[in-house]
C-alpha cells in the first residue's frame, strides 16, 4: 500500500488544483486558434511552444524548483497550446494516420500527433532510483547481503518457481542460506511463464509491462545486471477512442515536471476524454488520499469503484472514460466489482513518483530474459532450482511444524525452513489437516484468483501500430500491444503480432459471458470483431482487399490469475509470517504494499525471505497480521479433513495458464478437466 507524499508535494498539488479552473479557462480562450480540419500547425510555432513548455534542466522555465506557481502557469499554457493544436489538428486523423504510416516501413505512428514515428526505446527514467520506495527496497536488499557472512545458515525449501518463489530464493541466497526451489512444471515463471509453439513462436501467459513505480522489481533488475533488457517507452498513456474508431488519445507527461504536477498536467491537457468541469470534479474526492494517506486508502476497501464515485459525486463519464480501462488493466475486472482501495493504491503511487507511470517492455521472453538470470544468481551462491517436482503433501510434526515435503514422485524433501510461493487457490488445497482450524489459514478461503484470457494474433501484414501499450477501452478487451514493434525478440517489420488481454472474461470479474467455457474459435472471432470496430481501416471484410488476415492465433486461459480485488478482500491477505514456526508464505496475494502484480510478487518473496533471515539471526520479526473476528469464529466450527491436494499436471492445475487447442485428444481432455476444476466446477468421473 502506498505511502503519503513527502513534505512539499501536497501543497504543490493543492495549488495546482486551485488554479485548474483558471488555467482551463485560459487554455480554452487564450490558446492560438485551432487549425482547420486536417491542417497542421506551423512547425516553427510548435517548436517554439515546446521550448516554452519544457526548458532545459535547471533553466528558468522550471518554476517548481523555484517555489513559484506563476511561471508554472506560463509553462502550462505553452504546453496547453501545443496539446490543443495537436488534438484539434487531428480532425480526420484516421485518414492522416493511415497516410503518415505509409511514409515509414514499420507503419508506426506517434498517437499524440498521428505523425510517422520510428520505433524508439528511451533511456532509463532519471527519477526511478531516487524515490523513497526504491531506496527502501535497496536497503532491504543490502540487509540480505550484509548477513551473508554471519549467523547460522539454513536450508530452505520453497514450493513454487514463479516470480515470488525465485525472488525469495535470490534474497535467501544473498544472505548465505541455501534455497531449494521446487517447481511443479517444466518451465519457470508461474504467471509470467512462456513457452514455444511448434513454429518456435513464444506463447506468453500474460502481457506483462514494467512500470517505473515497481521499486523492488527495478532493484532486482539492477542487482542482476540486466537493466538493459528493459525497453522503456515514451512517457505517455495511450487510449483507443471508442467514439472515433481508428484514432487514439494520450496522456502526455512532460520531461522535468515532477509528480504530482506531471500527472495533473497530463490529464488537464488531454482534450478528448474529459471536459474541464469533469476534470475539476474528479480532483476533490482524491485529495483525502494525499492528506490522510494510508488510513483513507484502507477505509475504501468496502466500496467498489462505482460506489466510491457515487458517494463522492464524481461524474459517470469518469467511469466510462478512465476507470473502466484502469480497473481492467489493474485486476482484469469491471469497476462495479473492483475495490476502490486498489485504484487509490495505484493512483497514490503514480501521483507520488515522477516516473511511476513510465512503462517498459522486456526485450524478449520471460523465462530466458528474466527467470534465467535469477536462477544463475541462485545457483552461483549454492542454491538449487528444480523443475518437474510437483508437491503431493505437506507433512507435519505433532506440534504442527512442518516435518517434510512429500513430492508426487515419492521423494521426501527435508529442510530447516519451508516457504509456500504458490497462488492462494493452490495454497487452499495444500493446507495440512493439523492447520485447518487455525484462523490464520481459514482467512485464505476469502481470497480467490480472478480469471483472465491472454490472446496472441499473428497477421499477414503490418498493421498501423504504436510502439507502446494501448488501453483499448473496449467492452471485451483490456490492454494490448503490437509485440512485433514493442519487443526486440519478436520484431517483425512486415507482419504484426498483437498480444491482447481479454477481460472481463467471467461473471466473477463483471462479465456477462463466461468466456472460459467458450471455444478458442469463438473467443478469437469476438476479438476480431472488436478489433474491426476499433480499427476499421485495418481489419474487416468491408475493406477493398478484405483487410488484414489472421495467420494463426493462440488463446491462453488463466482461470485463477492474481487474487480478485473485490471489495472487503484486502483485509484477508495474510502476513508472510504464519503461526507455524518453520513455515512462511510468499506471493503477491500476501499482505504487502503493492497490488497483485509482478512488483507484488517480488516484494512478497522478499518479505518472506526477511522473515526466515530474521528468525535465523535471532531478531524479532514483524509479527502476524491480525485476523478478522468473523474468520476466528468460523474457524472454530470448521471440520478438518485431508487436504484436497493439487490434481492434474497442466499449467492450469498449478495456477498458471494453458492453451486448450493443440496436442493429442487425451491432452485436450485432461486440460479441459483441469480448467473445470480450477473454475470450481465438478469434474466428471
Amino acid at each position: 500500500t502506498a505511502q503519503a507524499p513527502q513534505c512539499g508535494v501536497l501543497p504543490l498539488l493543492v495549488s495546482a488544483h486551485s488554479t485548474m479552473a483558471e488555467l482551463g479557462a485560459t487554455l480554452a480562450f487564450s490558446a492560438p486558434a485551432a487549425p482547420r480540419p486536417g491542417q497542421l500547425p506551423a512547425p516553427a510555432s510548435r517548436a517554439a511552444a515546446l521550448r516554452g513548455a519544457a526548458a532545459a534542466p535547471g533553466g528558468a522555465a522550471q518554476p517548481w524548483r523555484q517555489g513559484s506557481t506563476a511561471p508554472l502557469a506560463s509553462g502550462v499554457l505553452a504546453a496547453g497550446a501545443v496539446s490543443a493544436l495537436r488534438r484539434k489538428g487531428r480532425a480526420g486523423g484516421r485518414a492522416r494516420a493511415a497516410r503518415a504510416a505509409v511514409e515509414n516501413r514499420t507503419r508506426t505512428v506517434n498517437p499524440a500527433t498521428n505523425e510517422p514515428s520510428e520505433p524508439e526505446d528511451f533511456p532509463k527514467p532519471s527519477q526511478i532510483d531516487k524515490t523513497a520506495n526504491y531506496l527502501e527496497g535497496a536497503a532491504l536488499s543490502k540487509k540480505f547481503r550484509d548477513e551473508s557472512a554471519d549467523g547460522p545458515k539454513k536450508t530452505v525449501a520453497i514450493i513454487g518457481g514463479g516470480l515470488s518463489g525465485l525472488a525469495c530464493a535470490k534474497y535467501l541466497a544473498d544472505a548465505g542460506h541455501k534455497p531449494v526451489v521446487l517447481e511443479a512444471r517444466d518451465v519457470l515463471g508461474g504467471k509470467v511463464s512462456a513457452w514455444q509453439d511448434e513454429d518456435g513462436d513464444w506463447i506468453e501467459t500474460g502481457l506483462h509491462i514494467f512500470f517505473g513505480a515497481y521499486p523492488n522489481m527495478m532493484n532486482l533488475f539492477s542487482e542482476l545486471g540486466i537493466e538493459d533488457r528493459l525497453q522503456w517507452k515514451r512517457h505517455q498513456m495511450i487510449f483507443a477512442m471508442q467514439e472515433l474508431p481508428g484514432e487514439f488519445t494520450t496522456f502526455d507527461f512532460f520531461e522535468g515536471v515532477p509528480a504530482p504536477l506531471n500527472f495533473a498536467l497530463a490529464i488537464l491537457l488531454n482534450q478528448k476524454m474529459l471536459t474541464m468541469p469533469e476534470k475539476l470534479q474528479t480532483a476533490p474526492p482524491l485529495l483525502p488520499m494525499l492528506v490522510e494517506g494510508q488510513k483513507f486508502i484502507d477505509e475504501q476497501d468496502d466500496l467498489s469503484v462505482l460506489q466510491f464515485m457515487r458517494q463522492y459525486g464524481m461524474p459517470d463519464r469518469i467511469n466510462d472514460e478512465v476507470f473502466i480501462a484502469m480497473a481492467k488493466a489493474l485486476d482484469f475486472i469491471d469497476p462495479d466489482k473492483l475495490s476502490m482501495t486498489v485504484v487509490l493504491t495505484a493512483m497514490n503511487r503514480f501521483l507520488n513518483e515522477t516516473d511511476g507511470l513510465q512503462m517498459a517492455f522486456l526485450d524478449g521472453n520471460q523465462p530466458e530474459r528474466l527467470c534465467a538470470p535469477m536462477v544463475e544468481h541462485i545457483e552461483a551462491r549454492g542454491g538449487e532450482v528444480r523443475l518437474n517436482c510437483p508437491l503431493d503433501t505437506i507433512e507435519t510434526n505433532p506440534d504442527g511444524t512442518v516435518k517434510e515435503l512429500r513430492l508426487r514422485s515419492g521423494e521426501v524433501v527435508v529442510a530447516d525452513e519451508y516457504i509456500s510461493a504458490v497462488p492462494c487457490d493452490i495454497m487452499k488445497r495444500l493446507v495440512p489437516e493439523a492447520w485447518q482450524r487455525m484462523p490464520f489459514f481459514r482467512q485464505i478461503d476469502e481470497l480467490e484468483g480472478i480469471p483472465v484470457i491472454n490472446i496472441h494474433l499473428w497477421f499477414d501484414r503490418k498493421l498501423l501500430n504504436v510502439d507502446h501499450l494501448c488501453f483499448s477501452r473496449s467492452p471485451l478487451l483490456s490492454v494490448y500491444a503490437d509485440m512485433s514493434t514493442c519487443c526486440k525478440e519478436y520484431k517483425d517489420d512486415d507482419r504484426s503480432m498483437l498480444e491482447l488481454v481479454f477481460a472481463p472474461c467471467a461473471p466473477l470479474a463483471g462479465g456477462s459471458v463466461d468466456w472460459l467455457k467458450r471455444s478458442d474459435e469463438e473467443i478469437v472471432e469476438a476479438t476480431m470483431k472488436e478489433l474491426e470496430r476499433l480499427f476499421p481501416t485495418e481489419i474487416g471484410t468491408h475493406l477493398p482487399d478484405g483487410g488484414a488476415k489472421l495467420r494463426k492465433s493462440a488463446v491462453v486461459r488463466v482461470p485463477r490469475s492474481v487474487y480478485a480485488a473485490i471489495p472487503s478482500r484486502n483485509r484477508y491477505r495474510p502476513s508472510q509470517e504464519t503461526p507455524i514456526a518453520n513455515f512462511t508464505l510468499a506471493g503477491d496475494w500476501t499482505s504487502q504494499k503493492f497490488l497483485g502484480s509482478m512488483e507484488g510478487a517480488v516484494l512478497g518473496g522478499k518479505l518472506a525471505a526477511e522473515v526466515v533471515c530474521d528468525r535465523a539471526g535471532g531478531r524479532p520479526t514483524k509479527g502476524l497480521k491480525a485476523v478478522e473476528p468473523r474468520v476466528e469464529a468460523a474457524a472454530e466450527k470448521h471440520e478438518p479433513r485431508a487436504p484436497d491436494g493439487v490434481k492434474g499436471s497442466s499449467a492450469i492445475a498449478f495456477g498458471a495458464g494453458a492453451v486448450l487447442s493443440g496436442g493429442s485428444k487425451e491432452r485436450k481432455s485432461q486440460v479441459q478437466q483441469e480448467l473445470r476444476l480450477a473454475s470450481a466446477e465438478p469434474v466428471a468421473a
